[in-house]
């Protein structure tokens, strides 16, 4: 799971505008920078969620509103990207396949916006392979990563069965799920390859839409053909 993208697909869009909601918005942010930043410093299991929250100036328990753990606050998978994955994999005008590449295109975009975005963007992109490494390195995060996964392939089966009208607990539904949800690791790995290496960020998008592809393919054609 790439944390930059996991940041930036919950977009403006996913927020109401107000000024209540853009306060709610700006302290959710500042946890999130702000436990990051501590665990970079510190390493994550060496900082608790009450002194994350007293550098915030919040109390703990206004920690717990906004984040269920402080796994979640390093990256999540957002609830509004799970209902465009189940909105795009029951869209009947695509394939499976294309559905998932629509939703992984999406993240990618949010990931060389935010790049581009950055004044210096090789120190940009070593905070997010800096964050990465952590996340591979930290077994806590290692759980967390794989019930995000978990999550994902749970949305892409429910998706499944709704479109196919077959029961979600159907053997092809479930490998079928497992397979779509397999592009998201296969992209926040080709990011943190191509970040390392690439000169520009749409270098980057083009690289990393690629492998994807790629992989993509397999699920296209079968194992039988691809492998």
């Amino acid at each position: 799971m790439n944390w930059t993208a996991r940041r930036h697909a919950a977009a403006d869009d996913a927020w109401p505008a107000g000024r209540r909601e853009q306060r709610k918005r700006a302290t959710r942010e500042l946890l999130i920078d702000t436990a990051t930043r501590m665990s970079l410093e510190h390493g994550f299991d060496e900082i608790t969620v009450a002194e994350i929250a007293r550098a915030c100036g919040v109390a703990t328990a206004t920690v717990y509103n906004y984040f269920p753990s402080k796994e979640s606050m390093i990256f999540d998978v957002p609830e509004t990207l799970l209902d465009k994955l189940r909105a795009e994999l029951t869209n009947p005008t695509s394939t499976a396949v294309e559905a998932m590449l629509a939703i992984l295109d999406g993240v990618l975009d949010d990931l060389v916006t935010w790049l581009a975005e950055q004044d210096e963007q090789t120190r940009a992109a070593d905070t997010a392979l800096r964050i990465e490494a952590m996340v591979r390195d930290t077994p806590a995060l290692q759980v967390h990563s794989l019930r995000l996964l978990s999550r994902m392939t749970d949305a892409a089966r429910e998706a499944l069965a709704s479109r196919t009208g077959k029961p979600s607990h159907d053997p092809e539904l479930r490998i079928a799920a497992a397979a779509l949800a397999g592009l998201w690791p296969v992209q926040a790995d080709a990011s943190c390859r191509h970040l390392e290496h690439t000169t520009s960020p749409e270098d980057l998008r083009k690289a990393v839409a690629a492998d994807v592809r790629r992989a993509a393919r397999v699920l296209e054609h079968g194992l039988a053909t691809s492998i």
